[in-house]
């Protein structure tokens, strides 16, 4: 789009990405703007003690929008509050993906047919480490807008969903089960998404690994115990370990695994968040369609 040509955007990953990364620098291409990349402390002024502020306010000066990931919760809001120009999360440790749950709900409809007034009464089983995996925090709090959502939360005692998440849930009329039997969990679920362990985010490997496997989907598991409408969904990446794969590789070319899909959603969520966050939304329709990928894209 015109008013995107020529635009800069400080994509700022402080901590590793492939996907998320990538998906936002191709996103802001293909809408005619430039990307300046940070990846890593090690390649930044931080690693000389400067601060969230003072990085973000300096670095707002350069560029017309933000994409901030930090292995510290709450470290994006610091970059926010300090910023001159947008800015959007990428992640921050355990605390939130946000724009991880607008792809998600958008894998949703697509997948199983529905729109935004027929995804009341979805069932939806989160699967895995629901304690540090951020996607499912901030995807639980975007299903939390509408009603009657039925969330089955399955993990291991010492990965369960925050208690802050679960109670926010039933505050606003949700029903929510926690529980540690992956096939009661995942029975009559409309959508299985499921988890890796966020190995980085504990003390040491070895406490890690001790869940490592323990929630692992394979397709004659999904064939005797989930219902066949039912999507399979992940944040990606697996763990293709053999041991370890939480969806594990027989089922990739099933058709109810969508995590592929899911990815390649990304794409326009994030395009459209530029969009809002830049005020050039009215001009999203005419640039999908002048690039000519909007079919292939957004199934329009």
């Amino acid at each position: 789009m015109a008013e995107a040509n020529g635009a800069l955007l400080g994509n700022l990953f402080f901590e590793p990405s492939t996907r998320t990364r990538m998906s936002f620098d191709a996103a802001f291409c293909r809408l005619g703007g430039r990307v300046c990349d940070t990846t890593g402390f090690q390649f930044s002024s931080m690693a000389k003690g400067e601060s969230n502020h003072d990085a973000s306010r300096v670095i707002s000066g350069y560029v017309d929008v933000m994409v901030v990931r930090h292995p510290q919760m709450g470290s994006v809001k610091e970059f926010a509050d300090a910023s001159k120009v947008p800015v959007i999360n990428a992640g921050d440790g355990p605390g939130e993906h946000p724009s991880q749950a607008l792809l998600d709900l958008y894998t949703m409809l697509k997948e199983l047919g529905r729109d935004l007034s027929t995804i009341n009464g979805l069932k939806v089983a989160m699967v895995g480490d629901l304690r540090f995996g951020r996607t499912v925090h901030s995807l639980a709090k975007l299903l939390s807008l509408f009603k009657d959502i039925n969330f089955t939360f399955v993990s291991p005692n010492e990965l369960k969903m925050p208690a802050y998440v679960v109670d926010f849930l039933r505050e606003r009329g949700h029903t929510v089960k926690e529980t540690s039997d992956l096939i009661a969990g995942v029975a009559n679920a409309d959508v299985i998404y499921s988890t890796r362990i966020q190995e980085e985010r504990f003390e040491s490997i070895d406490e890690a690994q001790r869940f490592k496997g323990c929630y692992a989907i394979n397709r004659a598991f999904f064939d005797r115990y989930c219902d066949a409408h039912a999507i399979m969904m992940h944040p990606l990446p697996r763990d293709n370990r053999a041991a370890n794969c939480e969806l594990n590789n027989d089922l990739n070319d099933h058709s109810q695994l969508a995590i592929f899909r899911q990815t390649d959603n990304g794409i326009p969520v994030r395009m459209a968040i530029f969009a809002l966050v830049m005020g050039v939304e009215k001009d999203i329709e005419k640039t999908f369609r002048t690039v000519g990928f909007q079919k292939r894209l957004i199934g329009a």
